[in-house]
């Protein structure tokens, strides 16, 4: 095989521009949800239940790899599970692809979170009106940690589609077989 292309959209776009995005992205996600559950449901809400938020917003990040842990688990041993203590009150958990996979499985991997926790937390919203303002903040929260992985499977959109995803200290890698 040999590599097609290069993926690294911290290197391309930088942290900051990045978190920036995100920023932006959460602060729009955030308006857009709570306007539009107290459009459907125009009723008190409280703040009973802080202690419970609190722990979702900190499980939020785990739950997040773990779904695409759990997407890739066929795969698992060619993927490493890390934890960095960069940062020591919160570490970043680290799912790096040690060898090739399929570029479906892996595409698969990054978008899961966004389908499956997204909806989870406007149906919550919709159904716990009184909680609405604590959705709308997850909801954005998270929105604004898949902004990465929604660029990366924008990227591998466009790569061939017999291809495979490793990863490198450059960034992913998209491999494409050698043709016969």
């Amino acid at each position: 095989m040999h590599c097609w292309k290069t993926i690294n959209v911290k290197k391309h776009y930088g942290l900051s521009r990045l978190f920036l995005f995100s920023s932006i992205l959460m602060v729009a996600v955030f308006i857009i949800s709570y306007i539009s559950f107290n459009l459907v449901n125009d009723g008190d809400m409280t703040d009973s239940l802080f202690p419970l938020f609190l722990l979702m917003v900190v499980l939020l990040y785990p739950v997040h790899k773990a779904i695409h842990y759990a997407v890739l688990w066929r795969y698992r041993a060619r993927i490493t599970l890390s934890m960095n203590r960069d940062w020591p009150i919160f570490p970043v958990i680290q799912l790096r692809v040690r060898e090739p996979i399929p570029k479906h499985r892996f595409a698969v991997s990054l978008i899961m979170p966004f389908l499956t926790l997204n909806p989870l937390f406007i149906v919550c919203g919709a159904l716990f009106p009184a909680f609405t303002h604590y959705f709308a903040i997850l909801l954005a929260y998270h929105c604004g940690m898949c902004l990465i992985d929604l660029i990366y499977v924008k990227n591998l959109s466009r790569s061939p589609k017999a291809c495979f995803i490793e990863e490198t200290d450059g960034g992913y890698e998209i491999l494409v077989p050698f043709a016969d």
